[in-house]
């Protein structure tokens, strides 16, 4: 840990000035947006919990971590750390405290003026509690993810002032200041960014959940709680599309049509957090505590008669106030374990407050943060928040856990910041949404209680998520379309396809597949590829193939796909089933998608090989078999070498086909096959022999040894989508020049 705080540097104080700005907080803020580790909170209305306004840039710091992996950078340095992320926490916080300075906190600028900002994903519940993990995190985020920002700049809202706070820090006996506050300035003078669009699938959000399975899993709760394991269980559905453009220009969008106070925008480098959360987790003000739990839920009405009615509905709902009742006296329980005994207090309850969309009941609970306790005391006394995962909390999260399909991530976790000087501001993720490779993700969910109404639940998650989902409408990809597939007989949006768990295809990779080039609706060599996957049927499947009119069902595939007039890739899958005589269930698949050759924009005019280390012998490289692990797997390494193909060997060293053609050697007139014991025949290798042959080449088998390449005039690799592309080199040594042999055999066979 010395070395972290070497690589981070000494504080030895604080500059704090007054600036003035000429633009809106959140454009100002636009201008450190796309900078990793930038985080803005932003207090959207005017309750008494929306004031401050915070930036937070340019990381000194950066601490993210999973289980108890955790990693720190600082000063371009990364050091990995195996240790529980709560206790790296409190490291962090107590190593660059400002009461070690002697700096009076009362003389800072409220709320903060160092620290952190960031986030705690819900799953951060697995560190605290001996939970089952059942649910999928397809996600691999971190479980927590903070930064150390050299500059922080507050607004408040209540006085119209705003202050610039920049840590000063003695790295190897040099002052950071001048460096930041150049680099604040400098910013600041240079034309603010244009406003990026963004863009969703025109298709909408799609949700992990059916919704009859949604209802099912809300009556699988109120048996639970008709059983006595709970009394109230927070359920979610998680909502995902494809995302293209800014991001921060969707918070912006976001902001102006919903100015909830607890709005946060992170850039955390690979992934963006974009929240509207409505509620506070927890506020720590030296020793004073506060907690803002929500529980009920309404949308607003859309005359001012019926906005008034559904109000007051919430405020005299029985169900509702029970729910908030339930909640406050946990969430009383969870502080007061690290507050002074009688000293924890319900300061206002059920208090109605309206949002653009909907209405919410909120209480507030205070207390004294025990003087034996710290910042971090508190998170793990209190994380989650009860009112996102229910009654009692760990049974909760188990059957949360069991019924939800993925982890939640950020989700019901916290967003916010902690300072180095005993001050803190967290939110509770909802509203919030996460946006990662091209996706963005988010979940919305509703405390159920044995009363509940399943449908009523499924709709109140609708109407909490419709903030998010509003602001993609007009905003669809125009290109976006669905891709079709024929299975079994009909022609079906791909998505759909499905293939039973108990099928030997998916277990085992029992099934075998045929690619096929189509340009413009005319497959090429078909009978070829027909007959090759009616051979492995039989040898496979050991019984007669269908009697099927394949150019009718790929002309089909394809003019679905809108790639009549095109160059498409056609893929003919079939599976096995389970069953070993008639009626068959086999899953017999055909797709299609548009090809662009592998040549298509590159420099080279053609491919190099990297020699794969693992040889392969097996009876199944005969037929096209769905057990293509292997050379998924060499093509992943190739990648990896930056090669374009990798050379599969023989278990004696010799050459065999590289991950998905195979290989001709030419010398002289003479075209060479390598001989391997299994090897799939090639269609496309056929078609170009024949030619060859009428060419007058002489067409030879023979064992072929990698150093063999380096003495022909020419290598060539050939499949039924490239054609015929000539090799360059082999592990980076070069291979003879090739001659303009491949392009005259594509003209003929392509």
């Amino acid at each position: 840990m010395d070395k972290i705080k070497k690589a981070a540097g000494e504080i030895t104080g604080v500059h704090i000035e007054t600036i003035d700005l000429d633009e809106s907080f959140i454009d100002f803020s636009a201008r450190f947006a796309a900078m990793a580790g930038t985080t803005v909170l932003l207090s959207g209305g005017d309750l008494d919990c929306a004031r401050y306004h915070i930036l937070g840039a340019k990381p000194w710091l950066t601490f993210t971590g999973s289980n108890r992996k955790m990693t720190l950078t600082a000063a371009d340095q990364t050091f990995e750390v195996n240790a529980d992320p709560f206790d790296t926490l409190r490291w962090i916080i107590d190593s660059f405290r400002l009461h070690d300075l002697g700096l009076d906190p009362s003389g800072l600028p409220q709320p903060l003026a160092a620290g952190l900002f960031g986030y705690l994903s819900y799953d951060l519940k697995d560190v605290l509690e001996n939970l089952p993990r059942t649910s999928v995190d397809d996600l691999r985020l971190p479980h927590i993810c903070f930064f150390a920002p050299s500059i922080i700049v507050v607004h408040d809202k209540s006085t119209d002032s705003t202050r610039l706070c920049i840590l000063e820090r003695n790295l190897a006996g040099q002052s950071s200041l001048d460096d930041d506050l150049n680099f604040f300035k400098q910013t600041l003078a240079t034309e603010p960014l244009a406003k990026g669009s963004f863009s969703g699938e025109a298709a909408g959000f799609k949700s992990n959940f059916k919704k009859p399975n949604y209802l099912a899993a809300v009556e699988t709760i109120r048996e639970y709680i008709a059983a006595g394991d709970v009394y109230q269980v927070n359920m979610s559905q998680r909502f995902e599309m494809d995302f293209e453009g800014d991001t921060y220009n969707l918070f912006t969008k976001l902001y102006a049509n919903n100015p909830a106070p607890f709005f946060a925008y992170i850039n955390a480098g690979d992934h963006q957090l974009v929240s509207t959360s409505p509620e506070r987790f927890l506020l720590q003000t030296g020793d004073r505590i506060e907690t803002r739990p929500i529980k009920g839920t309404r949308p607003r009405g859309k005359t001012p008669a019926q906005d008034e009615q559904l109000g007051r509905e919430l405020q005299q709902s029985k169900k509702d106030d029970a729910e908030l009742s339930m909640i406050v006296d946990l969430m009383r329980n969870d502080i007061g374990k690290v507050c002074k005994a009688g000293s924890v207090r319900v300061a206002e309850h059920k208090r109605l407050e309206a949002y653009q969309n909907v209405y919410h009941l909120v209480s507030i609970v205070e207390g004294i943060l025990d003087r034996d306790r710290d910042t971090v005391d508190l998170l793990k006394a209190t994380f989650p928040g009860g009112s996102i995962t229910g009654c009692p909390k760990i049974r909760t999260m188990e059957i949360i856990d069991e019924l939800e399909p993925h982890r939640r991530h950020i989700y019901t976790g916290s967003i916010g910041y902690i300072s180095f000087h005993d001050t803190m501001d967290l939110s509770i993720a909802i509203r919030t949404a996460a946006i990662y490779n091209n996706k963005i993700i988010f979940s919305v969910g509703g405390g159920i209680v044995f009363d509940s109404d399943p449908l009523d639940e499924y709709e109140e998650t609708i109407h909490k998520g419709r903030t998010l989902m509003e602001v993609f409408m007009g905003k669809e990809k125009k290109s976006s379309k669905k891709s079709y597939a024929w299975i079994n007989g009909s022609l079906e949006p791909q998505e759909q396809a499905v293939i039973p768990i108990a099928d030997l295809g998916l277990q085992y990779g029992y099934g075998f597949f045929e690619t096929i080039r189509v340009d413009n609706g005319n497959p090429k060599h078909l009978d070829a590829h027909i007959d090759r996957f009616y051979q492995t049927w039989q040898h496979l499947f050991a019984e007669e193939p269908p009697d099927l009119t394949w150019h009718e069902i790929i002309h089909q595939v394809v003019e679905k796909n809108g790639l009549l007039n095109t160059i498409a890739a056609i893929k003919i899958m079939v599976t096995m089933g389970d069953r070993q005589a008639p009626p068959y269930n086999h899953t017999l698949i055909v797709t299609a998608r548009p090809y662009t050759h592998r040549l298509t924009d590159k420099q080279e005019p053609g491919l190099n090989l990297a020699l794969y280390p693992h040889p392969r012998q097996t009876p199944l490289a005969d037929h096209k078999t769905l057990n293509y692990l292997y050379y998924y797997l060499a093509g992943k390494w190739a990648k990896g070498q930056n090669a374009g193909e990798a050379l599969i060997l023989n278990p004696d060293n010799t050459v065999s086909e590289t991950n998905t053609a195979n290989i001709l050697l030419i010398k002289d007139k003479t075209v060479i096959r390598p001989t391997s014991l299994h090897v799939l025949p090639g269609i496309m290798e056929a078609v170009v022999c024949r030619l060859l042959s009428v060419w007058d080449y002489k067409v030879e088998q023979r064992a072929v040894k990698p150093e063999d390449l380096f003495a022909v005039d020419e290598v060539l690799v050939t499949n039924s989508l490239l054609g015929v592309v000539p090799v360059l080199s082999l592990d980076g040594k070069k291979l003879p020049i090739p001659s303009d042999l491949w392009q005259k055999i594509n003209d003929e066979v392509l």
